[in-house]
């Protein structure tokens, strides 16, 4: 008979003849926090629910009626490489457990087992389990031309190969629990990143997401753990933390380089352990919530500082995702540009204006300290002002001028007025010397686009082509 409660995920598969073991294993695993456990005690119908079900680790006795331990190990490894069998068997004999052994278990423990020595061997059954799956996965998703489940990444407009790369590898990690690092500049679309590894992973419970930048220990407690009902002075009932919300889903955490070092030492047992404590508890909670992470600042530079610990990091960084900023994926520009010019003219009760082909190699151009974010404030500003006919240039021009006009932000200090200046050893420069030099400043930063040029120099692309035949004719 299979015993079977509602699970998410692979399963934990123990398989004996005894009710009494099963159930005494059962409740030895859950108590430590290990869940999705499903037991059959009829030998016979072991091969066909591995058939039909995500099963991860097979704990198997050898002693069974109708077909034994023996004959089902070498069965289970031919049919499902990847599955983790540890033996567990009252019988303690030195060639039966090399024998077991070369059939591809992976441990081999002899009745009555200790409690630590058997929640260790399924921890690391499962972990080696994972570890296939991954690598099984990322093979499988590099030799794919196409995204499997588009839309779990509906959400994120692009066209980008490199987006389309994170993608699949957001699709090969999918299955596993390990936590999720997301390095990304500040507007770039980590949340929307660690909502899609959420929607791809398919767990049942819901995503929940929190910004933890300045949150002090206290904070970062009772609203990730809970507390009890008079834990502290205003605890006038109990209050249910962020990580039994997110329970068989996944939470999300903001801004992790901020956390402080009592949160970061809270944080770690959370994932070594997958327990935490409710203030005001002295009994432990199991999480069973996947955790992903996200941060803009440089976590190694942290950790050098001694600001952030490195085993939080090593632990946190199990699966990272570095976002590329906006300048390094331009072609979504014209499609991020155009969602946000249908979305501000939805929300401002307009028809939604026609931009102009100029208007996106001046976007282009732009390198985007705020990434998607300051590109939509751009476009709902400039949709705002709009009147009639093409979509104005004039706001986006304003904006880009006045934060250094498309000047990287990469230029060291002082660069600018280096930029500009004109040699004036030989007497000072005539109207005609800086004009050119100006025009030929502006085409230098616009990678030869005489529209973009234009656009900087606050003309039109008519008066900038006569300036320069003009100057060609003179030549």
């Amino acid at each position: 008979m299979i015993h079977s409660p509602s699970v998410s995920g692979p399963c934990i598969l123990l398989v004996d003849d005894d009710p009494q073991i099963l159930l005494g294993t059962s409740i030895i695993l859950k108590r430590n926090g290990i869940s999705n456990i499903v037991t059959i005690d009829d030998s016979r119908e072991l091969i066909p629910f591995l058939s039909k079900n995500h099963v991860s680790v097979v704990v198997l006795d050898l002693s069974m009626p109708y077909k034994s331990g023996k004959e089902l190990l070498p069965d289970i490894k031919e049919v499902f490489p990847n599955i983790q069998v540890i033996v567990m068997t009252a019988v303690e004999e030195l060639d039966t457990a090399i024998s077991c052994m070369k059939n591809g278990a992976l441990d081999y423990l002899v009745k009555p087992v200790e409690e630590p020595r058997l929640v260790s061997a399924l921890k690391k059954a499962v972990d080696i389990f994972n570890l296939k799956i991954e690598v099984t996965s990322l093979k499988e998703q590099l030799l794919k031309d196409r995204i499997t489940d588009e839309e779990a990444f509906a959400d994120i407009i692009t066209q980008s190969k490199k987006m389309k790369s994170i993608f699949k590898y957001i699709e090969a990690i999918a299955l596993t629990n390990q936590p999720v690092l997301i390095s990304g500049e500040t507007g770039a679309g980590k949340e929307l990143i660690a909502n899609a590894i959420h929607k791809v992973s398919c767990r049942n419970g819901k995503f929940v997401a929190v910004n933890i930048a300045g949150v002090d220990d206290a904070f970062f407690s009772d609203t990730l753990f809970g507390h009890k009902k008079g834990a502290f002075s205003g605890a006038d009932s109990s209050r249910i933390g962020l990580i039994e919300q997110a329970a068989g889903g996944t939470i999300f955490l903001d801004e992790i380089g901020d956390l402080s070092e009592p949160s970061q030492t809270k944080l770690l047992r959370l994932l070594q352990e997958s327990e935490y404590y409710e203030i005001g508890s002295d009994i432990p909670k199991r999480s069973d919530a996947r955790i992903v992470v996200a941060t803009n600042c440089d976590l190694k530079q942290f950790m050098a500082e001694k600001k952030f610990r490195k085993d939080l990091y090593f632990r946190l960084r199990t699966h990272q995702i570095d976002l590329p900023p906006l300048r390094d994926r331009v072609e979504d520009i014209p499609l991020l540009t155009a969602q946000f010019l249908k979305d501000a003219a939805n929300e401002m009760g307009k028809k939604m204006p026609s931009p102009t082909v100029e208007l996106f190699d001046l976007l282009a151009a732009y390198h985007y300290p705020g990434n998607i974010r300051e590109l939509k404030a751009m476009v709902f500003d400039a949709v705002a002002r709009h009147k009639s006919g093409l979509l104005s240039m004039q706001s986006f021009r304003s904006y880009i001028c006045s934060t250094g006009r498309n000047m990287p932000e990469t230029v060291p200090a002082g660069a600018k007025d280096r930029d500009l200046h004109i040699e004036m050893t030989r007497g000072f420069p005539t109207l005609k010397e800086v004009q050119e030099h100006v025009i030929n400043e502006a085409l230098k930063r616009s990678g030869g686009n005489q529209g973009v040029a234009a656009s900087l120099l606050g003309i039109t692309r008519q008066a900038l082509n006569k300036r320069l035949n003009k100057s060609n004719q003179a030549e």
